[in-house]
């Protein structure tokens, strides 16, 4: 057997050869197929690193502001003031577009389910968190990508100069005289003015008659042609009809008094223990836009509403300015949600 194993003959020479050869062939083809995918991996990372280290361009044209409410309204004067100069900030011009209707309903849904690339932005408010709560539209604010806060401002009781009572007391006595007869006028059914009308009428046990407009701004015409007997809108968007002599604000839903009218009381100053209430306004892009386009937002929009003309413009407008960065205003919508979930069961508008 030994013998065997060891005869050198010209075949056996010729067969242990080949089996040597087929050997070192098989370890040159794994070394090869080794180095290649060790220099795949190198490509690999190299392009990876190269993608993560390159900087978007964005933006490289014009974007859209929506603005979910008429012509003339505290929303709309917001969102014209910030984007009138930012392009020096961001880069390209941002021209503004009224889309209102459904308490903002129909412009806030247009921006949500825009293209997520950073073109569309929407300046949202308060109502946006109270929609599903009302039942009038399964839109949230979980379905946009947070920018910044831009502004907050309370609900004020205005009436005309000519109205037959003077303080909060002598118009709640009116309305409870004239159960029903009293029309208010908010900027929609479901809207933060017509919430805010609902929590008096709640407090007081008084009836209203609720009218709705567009806007603040139709609801304000309204109250000054004599259409309405009053409305809950902002300070800021009565400003220019307190100015002219046209109508009185009797009180502001907050807990201190406005910078704007700091003669007016509260409601718990004037004897009503009513919850603050208010409007905000904050901006905001679909969910699923790329979080470096949102950074490039918020750095613009913040520097923008930082701006010496816009701080201006807001102070002469009455327009209370309220900075949150995208991370603070995302939780500020959270607690909103919460909060009016709660005002509107007490006051019983849930569904």
């Amino acid at each position: 057997m030994k013998a065997h194993t060891f005869i050198k003959t010209k075949e056996g020479r010729e067969i242990r050869m080949k089996k040597s050869m087929k050997h070192v062939g098989i370890f040159l083809i794994a070394m090869l197929v080794f180095a290649m995918a060790g220099c795949s991996n190198d490509t690999s990372n190299g392009t990876e690193k190269k993608a993560a280290g390159k900087k978007s361009d964005y933006p490289t044209k014009p974007i859209t502001l929506i603005a979910p409410s008429s012509a003339g309204g505290g929303t709309d004067a917001t969102a014209r003031a910030l984007t009138a100069d930012i392009e020096k900030y961001l880069g390209q011009s941002v021209g503004v577009v009224n889309k209102p209707g459904g308490s903002g309903s129909v412009g806030m849904t247009e921006g949500a389910n825009a293209k997520p690339d950073g073109y569309t932005v929407t300046m949202v408010f308060v109502e946006l968190t109270m929609y599903k709560h009302l039942g009038l539209s399964p839109l949230g604010h979980d379905q946009f990508k947070p920018i910044g806060l831009i502004n907050l401002d309370p609900a004020a009781l205005t009436v005309p100069k000519d109205a037959p009572y003077d303080t909060l007391e002598e118009f709640i006595a009116y309305a409870k005289e004239h159960p029903g007869k009293v029309k208010v006028g908010n900027s929609g059914t479901g809207s933060i003015w017509h919430i805010a009308a609902e929590s008096i009428s709640k407090k007081a046990d008084v009836k209203f008659n609720h009218v709705p407009f567009e806007g603040a701004a139709q609801a304000v015409t309204a109250l000054v042609g004599g259409h309405v007997d009053a409305v809950t809108v902002s300070p800021a968007e009565v400003k220019a009809q307190l100015d002219a002599g046209k109508v009185k604000t009797l009180a502001v839903m907050s807990d201190s008094r406005s910078d704007i009218i700091p003669d007016v009381p509260t409601f718990k100053e004037a004897g009503l223990d009513v919850d603050p209430v208010g409007t905000w306004r904050g901006l905001t892009v679909p969910k699923d836009t790329p979080d470096d386009i949102v950074a490039k937002l918020e750095d613009a929009f913040m520097k923008a509403a930082k701006d010496e003309k816009f701080t201006k413009f807001m102070a002469s407008s009455g327009l209370g300015i309220e900075l949150k960065d995208s991370k603070e205003f995302k939780k500020f919508m959270d607690d909103n949600y919460k909060q009016f979930g709660e005002i509107l069961s007490d006051i019983g508008l849930s569904k």
